[in-house]
Order: C-alpha cells, then sequence, then structure tokens
C-alpha cells in the first residue's frame, strides 16, 4: 500500500468523509446485472472530479459487503495504487448488495507543556495512547459511511435494513431502480431514528468536463424523507453530514456524522 494511503487509513477513520475538502466515492462497474455468477469491480477514491481518481485512494480496511441475504462477503483482487483502491465482488446470491465503507473513530487534542499535542485513532487505543491527565482535552468522535448498491437478478431490501448507528439511507424506491425523469424517494435516519432537516448535495459525474456542478440541493421533512427527480441518466453522488452530542464515549464531548452514497440512473 502506497504511503498517502496508510496515512487516510488514520484519518478517516477518525473524521467524516465529507468534512475533507474533496470528494469520497465508491463507483461500481454496473448496478443492475442478471445472471448466474456474474461480478462488478469497483473503484474507492478521494477526487476532485466525479468520477475520476485524481487525488488520492480510499483504504480498503474497512470494506463491508452485505449480500442478499444479510450475510457478510468478502471482496476479491482487492489493490491500492496511487490514486485509487480497487475491488471485485462476485454475486452469487440473487437480490441487492450494499457495499460500503465504514469508519468510526476519535480525534484528540490536548495541551502539553505549552505545546499542542493532537491525536488521531481508534476508541480502543484511546487509554493507552492519550494522557489521562492530558491538560485542556478535547475529544471528537466521527462516524461516517460511503455506499453504493448493486443487484444481481430481481431486487430485495434484506441488505438495506439500517444497523442503527450513524447517518443511513433508507429507501423508499429502491436504489437500483432509479430512472431519468422519474422522481424516486428516500429516507435517512441517525442512529435508527428519522434525521429531520438534513441537508443534501447531489451530483452527477462528470463535473470534469463541465463549467458547473449543477448540484441538486434538497433537505429532508419532519420524517426524514426527501425526494429528487433525476434530471438525467448517469452516476450520482450525495452526501450529508451533521453533527451532536451524542458519543459513545465519555470523553467525547461532540459527535460528527457523515454519510455518501452512489447511485446509478438508469435512461428511461
Amino acid at each position: 500500500m502506497k504511503r498517502t494511503a496508510l496515512a487516510l487509513v488514520v484519518s478517516l477513520a477518525v473524521m467524516p468523509f465529507t468534512a475533507m475538502a474533496h470528494k469520497a466515492w465508491l463507483q461500481p462497474s454496473e448496478t443492475v446485472l442478471a445472471g448466474a455468477d456474474p461480478w462488478v469491480t469497483v473503484d474507492a477514491a478521494v477526487s476532485n472530479d466525479l468520477f475520476y481518481f485524481n487525488h488520492v485512494p480510499l483504504p480498503l480496511e474497512r470494506l463491508a459487503i452485505t449480500a442478499p441475504d444479510g450475510s457478510k462477503v468478502d471482496a476479491q483482487n482487492g489493490a491500492t495504487g496511487q490514486y485509487r483502491s480497487v475491488f471485485d465482488v462476485q454475486l452469487k446470491q440473487q437480490g441487492t448488495y450494499r457495499i460500503a465503507m465504514v469508519n468510526s473513530g476519535l480525534s484528540a487534542s490536548w495541551d502539553e507543556g505549552g505545546k499542542p499535542k493532537r491525536w488521531r485513532g481508534t476508541a480502543e487505543k484511546f487509554a493507552s495512547e492519550v494522557p489521562k491527565d492530558a491538560k485542556d482535552l478535547k475529544v471528537t468522535q466521527s462516524v461516517g459511511r460511503v455506499e453504493t448498491f448493486v443487484t444481481n437478478g430481481s431486487p430485495n431490501d434484506t441488505a438495506l435494513k439500517p444497523t442503527g448507528e450513524g447517518i443511513e439511507l433508507v429507501p423508499v424506491t429502491h436504489p437500483n431502480d432509479l430512472f431519468a425523469g422519474e422522481a424516486a424517494k428516500f429516507k435517512l435516519q441517525i442512529d435508527g431514528k428519522p434525521a429531520a432537516g438534513l441537508e443534501l448535495e447531489i451530483v452527477r459525474g462528470g463535473t470534469r468536463y463541465r463549467n458547473a456542478q449543477e448540484e441538486i440541493k434538497v433537505k429532508t421533512d419532519a420524517n426524514g424523507e426527501f425526494s429528487v427527480t433525476w434530471p438525467e441518466a448517469g452516476m450520482y453522488w450525495l452526501e450529508t453530514a451533521s453533527e451532536d452530542t451524542k458519543t459513545s464515549l465519555p470523553q467525547a464531548k461532540q459527535r460528527r456524522l457523515s454519510y455518501v452514497a452512489t447511485l446509478e440512473v438508469l435512461p428511461q
């Protein structure tokens, strides 16, 4: 693994993907397939343009793939290069797969002898790596998810059930049943409860070849629901973020939450 990817493993563990100046994403080679044993290849990167890998790769350590029956699936042929990571998924089952990068971590800062100290890592390492008597200690917890969805044959929703942690997308319209010119409806939840008032940004890929982002901005209603009418076919990047004080570690006073999804919209 390249040095840049190693550094990113640490940083992504403790900060929302959307907190970065660049965009993090997963892009599958296809999202709707049919066959006895098809495969998809997935690119994973952080970039300036959608969906072009021109900054750094996403590390594969936190990859989680859920099969149509709810079981876990291992990625195949994973590799990390200078600008992207890539892996294959064998779709042995009929139905919908959830392919996600999930991060959960902590960041801390404190004063040590008049000099600022900073730390990033996991909750398991916090006690041993951060001084118990640290002066002016400030701790922030982060929970983030970057994901996409792929269906082999008829879609189902077993893999789409929320885990109850952080921001999650709960489809009303199936994420692999999206068409240009049609409205799609989704729900957002935070820790399994409706997330009202969350602002979302939705951007179609190919930004490298146009002068404007042409982003679509929507906001969830009181039930955490929102809808979007897709202007044209293509791969779309969806992101949102939030903050609260519902931390799982007593020392952490703030929690940062983020969510990113890549959705494919097909022509009529």
